[in-house]
């Protein structure tokens, strides 16, 4: 019993360390309407930067305002050759993440271990001084949800300010925005640069919690992110009060628990990129008919 809450338990954080990823997916593919592929990039991005920083005994709290800087650079040159050189969107994400491979590899080779002794945001004195007493798997719960709520209330209060209210109205009407006299291209910079910011974040992140970065590890990531803001956004698209960022934050623990559920009942963990593409391609699918169904009815 206690082994099954505890997966349960797991389960749970790793949804809300990506919810972060989902967050940065949810403002380029739903709001902006920017098939974004940069976020395979600056994931690991996030990772290698934070592995490198705590190896050389870098505080890990302040490994986080470094990495949300690193992430929006990525999302800054995305943005800068979608709109300044005016390379298709799609594409311009494309040439931003196959740089940051290498980039990546440059800055922290094809894996990095960083070692048990080295503290982590869920071992570090900050933390043990308030949850000392509780087990490492809460703590990384905890902690997580508090990053994953903080980082949705900022985004929830900014999407309120002027900015963010452009930002939704460039994916909606862009044609509103130059009539208001603002720059539609450099609102859409804004968006990739926050997004990316979020994704990095989420890297590092996980980084800190697996203790390693690998090279690859940002593969399909992109598909994680746009199949946990699918799920989230159809559940709740009839309750208007439920907010965006909730929807896909409830949407990435649902998503880790249907592939954590595949492999615990037996599929091979070889096989994870697998039933993500399964399972994404499955929500694609029903989400279509029911559009259809919507369309038909009307």
């Amino acid at each position: 019993m206690g082994s099954i809450f505890d997966l349960i338990v797991g389960t749970v954080t790793q949804g809300l360390i990506y919810a972060l990823l989902s967050y940065g997916v949810y403002i380029t593919y739903k709001i902006l309407d920017f098939p974004d592929l940069t976020v395979d990039g600056s994931f690991p991005l996030g990772a290698a930067v934070t592995a490198v920083l705590l190896t050389n005994g870098f505080d890990p709290y302040l490994t986080i305002p470094v990495v949300i800087a690193v992430g929006a650079v990525a999302g800054l040159a995305t943005g800068l050759i979608h709109v300044k050189l005016q390379v298709r969107d799609l594409l311009a994400g494309i040439i931003t993440m196959t740089a940051l491979f290498s980039i990546n590899l440059q800055i922290a080779g094809s894996n990095l271990i960083v070692d048990r002794a080295v503290s982590t945001i869920f071992t570090a004195a900050p933390t043990m001084a308030l949850l000392g007493g509780t087990a490492l798997i809460y703590r990384k719960l905890i902690i997580t949800l508090i990053i994953a709520v903080l980082f949705k209330v900022l985004l929830d209060l900014y999407s309120k300010t002027k900015s963010g209210l452009l930002l939704r109205a460039v994916g909606d009407n862009s044609v509103l925005v130059t009539t208001l006299a603002k720059d539609k291209g450099t609102v859409k910079i804004i968006g990739l640069v926050i997004s990316n910011a979020l994704v990095a974040l989420a890297g590092c992140i996980v980084c800190q919690e697996q203790r390693s970065f690998s090279s690859t590890m940002g593969t399909g990531q992109v598909v994680f992110g746009l199949a946990t803001v699918i799920i989230g956004t159809t559940i709740f698209k009839k309750l208007s009060f439920v907010k965006g960022t909730t929807a896909v934050m409830i949407g990435s623990i649902l998503y880790k628990a249907s592939i954590q559920t595949a492999i615990s009942l037996g599929l091979p963990a070889n096989l994870l990129k697998f039933i993500t593409a399964v399972l994404f391609l499955g929500i694609l699918v029903i989400g279509n008919r029911q559009k259809s169904g919507v369309k038909k009815s009307a």
